[in-house]
């Protein structure tokens, strides 16, 4: 950053700080996600935030190597040594309706000599996004976010609030005065919601928000999160995003979808591919379904993730793809006939919100990126349950059961040259050895034991 790119964030940093105290608030909390899927924090007072949007505000590297409960993998990069500068990103301010007197801004991180954090996971999908733009083609977003309301306090034995039948209607009446809350909060906020309801499992509920671009998408991503989690508070109910919150139950997923345009053509419609597909959608979607199994160890990073990952549960446990399949990894929509050039997207349903999203979106369009350059052509589509299959029937139409442990997806993801040169040294040896340090942790729990540690930190 030159001194005149400084000058122009503070003075920016400046009018957005007179703007939120005019507006009451005290504080912004500037934010970044870790290796573990945790979003950790800096609180800036407002009368200081000009000075942090052209400075910074100062963090520990080590961050990068914490694991979910705060204990901190051995790694030869992350260490206590050294320092990095959390540059707000201006244009993400947002007074936090749930929170007065508090803002929020995500952050990127830089070293204190001024260059990116080579661990810093919204640089990395920023550069990814931004390699994408030199194919011509442009990226569209957005992460579904399930969670499980409790009655409060966070407890060992949590009681589920809202337990109607699931997707009933009964559920949504017991609990419309925190969904009214909690939706009036997110558009006071800026956040596009298009549909709220209740899941599977007693408690759960699901939203979904509007497409974005890829970064803006995690940054939204994190904001409803926290959100949730406020509105919650205010009520005196605890929230859980994990992938598993009952050890055998229908777990939390943290869903993603995405669509891509060239030149203002949508490329999941009008294509004489399958379903109307382009050549160039279906080579995308191709590079993430061969990579399926590496992916999980950013998608679905924590030993949780695969209390949640089983067969017929709808969380994708195979490595297929398929029409408005809900059982395959990768979902293709298509939309109603008449809207398939604003609706057509596609699913990646195998992954959950211990995910750092940044980490996610980056890894998910760098294979979809791959797929493109090597021109990768999709298998034949999946319809109905894997799981129904004889193993017979699997291996003759090359579907194979997604990694059932952490431990193999992470053995994928080393040997992966794809993600791992993406991602780069540094924080490719981060990423291994905060999973492998999980794996080590939890080696002799029991999934009971396993939920028990992990209910509430994601």
């Amino acid at each position: 950053m030159d001194e005149q790119e400084r000058a122009e964030r503070v003075a920016k940093g400046r009018r957005q700080a007179e703007w939120l105290a005019s507006r009451d608030v005290a504080a912004v909390a500037v934010t970044f996600v870790d290796t573990s899927g945790i979003c950790r924090v800096k609180g800036v007072p407002v009368s200081v935030f000009d000075r942090i949007s052209g400075w910074g505000v100062g963090a520990t590297p080590v961050f990068d190597a914490f694991l979910l409960d705060d204990s901190i993998a051995d790694t030869s990069v992350a260490n206590p040594s050294g320092d990095l500068r959390l540059l707000p990103d201006l244009s993400r301010v947002v007074p936090l309706s749930a929170q007065p007197g508090w803002a929020w801004a995500p952050a990127d991180r830089y070293t204190q000599d001024g260059k990116p954090h080579p661990g810093c996971s919204r640089l990395l999908a920023s550069r990814v996004v931004d390699r994408l733009a030199e194919s011509g083609i442009t990226a569209k977003a957005a992460f579904e976010v399930e969670w499980v309301l409790f009655r409060g306090p966070a407890d060992s034995d949590p009681e589920p609030f809202g337990i109607g039948p699931a997707y009933g209607m009964n559920r949504v009446i017991e609990v419309s005065d925190f969904a009214v809350e909690l939706l009036r909060t997110l558009s006071a906020q800026g956040v596009a919601v298009q549909q709220f309801h209740p899941e599977y499992a007693p408690g759960q509920l699901e939203l979904s928000v509007a497409p974005e671009s890829p970064v803006a998408a995690a940054d939204t991503a994190v904001l409803v999160r926290s959100t949730i989690r406020a509105v919650a508070a205010r009520r005196g109910l605890a929230v859980s995003f994990s992938p598993s919150v009952q050890a055998g139950g229908v777990g939390n997923g943290g869903h993603v979808h995405l669509s891509l345009a060239r030149n203002g053509q949508p490329l999941f419609s009008g294509g004489e591919g399958r379903f109307g597909l382009t050549t160039d959608a279906e080579s995308f979607m191709a590079g993430i379904v061969e990579r399926l199994p590496a992916l999980l160890a950013v998608g679905a990073p924590s030993v949780a993730s695969y209390l949640r990952l089983l067969p017929s549960h709808w969380a994708g446990a195979y490595g297929c793809w398929g029409l408005e399949n809900r059982e395959a990894a990768v979902r293709l929509v298509t939309g109603s006939v008449g809207e398939q050039t604003r609706a057509a997207n596609f699913e990646v349903k195998c992954v959950d919100q211990s995910a750092n999203p940044y980490l996610l979106m980056a890894a998910l369009l760098a294979s979809g990126l791959s797929g493109l350059e090597q021109r990768t052509t999709l298998p034949d589509p999946v319809h109905g349950d894997p799981a129904s299959l004889s193993d017979e029937q699997r291996t003759a139409r090359n579907i194979a059961r997604l990694p059932e442990r952490l431990a193999a997806a992470v053995d994928a993801f080393a040997a992966d040259k794809v993600l791992t040169e993406t991602f780069g040294p540094e924080l490719t040896e981060t990423i291994l050895a905060v999973r492998h340090a999980e794996i080590e942790k939890f080696a002799d729990a029991s999934p009971e034991e396993v939920v028990a540690v992990t209910r509430w930190r994601h």
